[in-house]
């Protein structure tokens, strides 16, 4: 653990040592692969941690109190000593300790701020370094490499009841909360897909070619794409509404029969010009050897889009609000969009929205003015061509270009950061990812939406929504294939991670 320094005792820091910055108002993903990367760059890392009053009043963000700051720091067990600043005084801390290494985020890299500068030129002119880093940039974590399943599991259970302790979150309350989703109605809209999941018997190598044979046993088929974030939602008792384009198949056929038994109302437009989207993916044992797709991602016509447009004013005034749920094949066109925004303005309903490209290419700058938008890191990196900013710098891009009120940004193994600008300041939470080894992960950031949607249409407060999201995606990737989450299972699910 690292030694907690007043600024009066500035002189017992080792001095020569790496120098980081910042006010770490919230610890997440971004901070720890700064840190990570300063304590890689010397033997001795020393954190100077701004004041309260610099990070309350400078930033504009709720803030933990300067202590409280420290010792989160401190729970990493990454920096070796934490100086406790009286002011933004960087450039009198970087002449105090002539450090090896001054280490900034990518942030400051074109800084006109007039203390850090001088920071700056103190060590340029003592021919000591200065680096701006970000941390290493990564979507996986090698956490099971160092710790067990076990360990790693308690650690993040510990840190999620942290962060509601922290944000005054209680067990009961979301209890209460979820109780009261019954009287939510959501219209849900976006591609449908049916995923097809093939258990397999390997057989060995083919005499023929360097190709693995296998023996197919059994296949069962799910509903994904949109057409689960609806199910997820009137599995969790919320009413839902669902609007979607197929193709005129026996896919399509699947899709009606499987909304039919969940209680969900529908309307499936059906395209001749193309299939209903499918995937089917190929499994041996648990683990997934590749995927085959049939689709067609081209834009719906402009008679369907029309028939769309006719169903959303026709179905929207009734609801809550709109779940957008773009998998970019067709149905999501940009004039179907506008028409959804100018909808929410006119009945005051709230828009959410995620864009999903694991395979195809999408711009969730698209969405504006939204409620909230649930991307990932690597669809925001590559939406605003940034693969060097640190996760806030990228994050506040991201909010700024989408003026959107909310924004998850998810971090998959290393869970997602919150952000909310409803209260005109911008608060911020991470989460972590509570399932440590997960079976499948292709439907954590469906149900995450589903979630948000619910809890944010039913009243409930950002953060709180975010608690409830963070144990429906760990449910979720805990199963092979995208089945809805009920409310019994959600709660049980809560009630483990509170009281184990």
């Amino acid at each position: 653990m690292a030694k907690i320094y007043s600024f009066d005792e500035i002189e017992n820091i080792p001095k020569g040592a790496v120098l980081a910055y910042g006010h770490f108002t919230t610890i997440h993903a971004g901070h720890i692969r700064y840190l990570k990367y300063a304590k890689e760059l010397g033997s001795h890392l020393t954190v100077a941690l701004l004041n309260d009053q610099l990070n309350q009043t400078k930033n504009g963000r709720y803030a933990f109190n300067q202590l409280e700051r420290a010792e989160a720091l401190n729970l990493l067990s990454i920096s070796d000593s934490i100086l406790l600043m009286k002011d933004d005084d960087l450039e009198s801390v970087t002449e105090k300790l002539n450090p090896k290494t001054l280490i900034l985020g990518k942030e400051f890299e074109n800084t006109s701020d007039e203390n850090i500068v001088n920071a700056i030129n103190i060590q340029k002119s003592n021919k000591r370094e200065v680096q701006f880093h970000a941390g290493d940039i990564h979507y996986a974590n090698a956490d099971l490499l160092i710790n067990s399943e076990s360990e790693l599991s308690l650690s993040r259970r510990k840190l999620f009841r942290e962060t509601c302790n922290r944000e005054g979150i209680k067990y009961e309350k979301l209890l209460e909360f979820i109780d009261s989703w019954n009287n939510t109605h959501l219209l849900v809209i976006g591609d449908t897909i049916v995923d097809q999941y093939a258990a397999c018997e390997p057989i060995g190598l083919s005499a023929e070619a360097p190709v693995v044979v296998v023996k197919e046993l059994k296949q069962r088929d799910f509903i994904g794409g949109a057409a689960i974030v609806a199910s997820h939602i009137r599995s969790l008792g919320a009413k839902c509404t669902f609007l979607s384009v197929t193709g005129k198949d026996d896919v399509a056929k699947i899709v009606s029969k499987e909304l039919d038994k969940r209680d969900i109302k529908f309307h499936l437009l059906a395209d001749d010009s193309r299939p209903t989207t499918f995937k089917k993916r190929y499994l041996v044992e648990n683990q997934k050897l590749f995927r085959v797709s049939r689709l067609e991602d081209h834009k719906i016509d402009s008679e369907i889009e029309n028939k769309l447009i006719n169903l959303l004013h026709e179905l929207a005034p009734s609801t809550n609000g709109i779940v957008i749920s773009d998998f970019v094949y067709g149905v999501l066109t940009e004039k179907i969009i506008d028409e959804i925004i100018s909808l929410s303005k006119q009945h005051n309903l709230m828009v959410f929205g995620d864009l999903q490209c694991s395979s195809q290419v999408g711009d969730i700058t698209k969405f504006k003015g939204f409620s909230l938008l649930c991307p990932n890191e690597r669809e925001s990196r590559l939406a605003l061509r940034d693969h060097e900013s640190g996760l806030e710098k990228l994050s506040q891009k991201l909010i700024s270009i989408t003026s959107t009120d909310r924004l998850v940004m998810k971090l998959g193994p290393d869970g997602f950061i919150v952000y909310d600008t409803t209260a005109g300041k911008i608060k911020t939470q991470s989460f972590p990812a509570l399932s440590v080894n997960p079976l499948d992960v292709a439907g954590a950031g469906d149900s995450l939406l589903a979630a948000m949607a619910t809890g944010l249409s039913s009243g409930q407060s950002m953060i709180s929504s975010a608690a409830i999201a963070c144990c429906m995606a760990s449910i979720a990737v805990e199963t092979m294939g995208n089945s809805p989450i009920s409310k019994t299972t959600l709660l049980l699910k809560l009630t483990d991670v509170f009281k184990t």
